[in-house]
């Protein structure tokens, strides 16, 4: 159980990164939708749930050191390499949205500059990813239980400080920009291009795990604890939707109402989570070119860091409502290839 808690700990430690714990993804895919965006975080949950497991038993049956491995199983000699191609540079698009986020974290909490904050983001990580996996996969991890507990103490605020009924939050919270048509189609794209990073370094943990019902419960606890906290999320900023609606940082925003000092902590948790969600993006996307032991991975790891930091000049907002929209659409091939994957041959207990 301590091992499968790890797996799911450090799944969802990649996944929730600047989008997520900032508010800003569960705002523009959840509560933009109103009422209708708690729905779609429970659909959101149930799949992340399934598809956990589904790339966790694929990870160890297959014993993948690479995501590679796992994308032409499911995917065949055809569509496998145009899978690789495509979650390979999202993996990589992603990271940048992470620096993107770290920048407007450190400018919104600590009046730091947008640039120094992502430069300060890019080193850490890049030092980081000089360590051997396994301690990468830890210190994901780690953060995650920490996440949890504020993510508690600011949804707890917003439900008995809300000032607005539920049908005026729900009108004001339908106001607010959307990255889907309606919430079924946002809770689907949303785990789709999670799902699109997320499998990558599943695939890699549970690759190397040998038990195999402990690398399956980790997928599932993963994707539990994943649903949970976009539903708290959700609850919280639909409550105090007259508070957070158009903030960079709706999250951050809710915590600072409350004190300063949760203000800080939440700043600190955010900025643990895109460190997490950033290790882990750049970690998959350089040990699918360059294996961690090669001579030239530590230069490689060096040039593809500053290169992420120098497209997150681009900006946060704008990274997150157009390159998660369109991985999204592509994401979707991949959990209609691992369903398919999974009915045409059950996986090994």
């Amino acid at each position: 159980m301590k091992k499968s808690f790890q797996i799911g700990s450090a799944f969802v430690g990649l996944i929730v990164g600047a989008g997520f714990a900032s508010g800003q993804e569960v705002m523009q895919y959840f509560t933009s939708f109103g009422i209708w965006g708690t729905a779609g975080g429970i659909v959101t949950t149930l799949l992340f749930i399934f598809l956990g497991y589904t790339f966790a038993k694929l990870g160890t049956n297959l014993r993948a050191n690479s995501h590679k491995t796992v994308l032409y199983y499911i995917g065949g000699k055809f569509i496998g390499p145009i899978l690789d191609i495509v979650i390979t540079f999202f993996l990589f698009g992603v990271a940048v949205v992470m620096f993107a986020g770290a920048g407007s974290t450190f400018n919104q909490m600590f009046g730091i500059t947008a640039v120094a904050g992502s430069i300060i983001m890019a080193a850490a990580v890049i030092l980081t990813l000089l360590l051997n996996t396994n301690k990468i996969i830890g210190i994901i991890a780690t953060i995650t239980p920490y996440l949890i507990a504020v993510i508690f103490v600011i949804l707890i605020y917003s439900i008995f400080s809300m000032d607005l009924s539920i049908p005026e939050a729900d009108e004001l919270a339908k106001q607010q920009p959307s990255a889907a048509s309606n919430w079924l189609l946002g809770a689907f794209l949303y785990v789709s291009y999670n799902l699109a990073a997320g499998a990558a370094l599943l695939i890699i943990m549970t690759g190397n795990e040998k038990d195999k019902k402990a690398a399956g419960m980790g997928g599932v606890l993963g994707g539990l604890m994943l649903g949970i906290l976009i539903i708290l999320i959700h609850i919280g900023m639909f409550a105090r939707i007259d508070v957070v609606a158009g903030k960079d940082m709706p999250t951050l925003e809710l915590a600072n109402q409350i004190h300063p000092v949760i203000g800080l902590l939440t700043a600190v948790a955010l900025l643990g989570m895109i460190y997490n969600t950033a290790v882990g993006m750049l970690y998959s996307f350089t040990v699918r070119f360059i294996a961690p032991e090669s001579k030239s991975y530590r230069p490689a790891v060096i040039v593809i860091g500053i290169l992420g930091f120098i497209a997150s000049l681009i900006g946060f907002t704008t990274l997150v409502g157009s390159v998660y929209v369109v991985m999204g659409y592509l994401g979707f091939v991949l959990i209609i290839l691992a369903v398919a994957a999974w009915l045409r041959k059950p996986q090994n207990n």
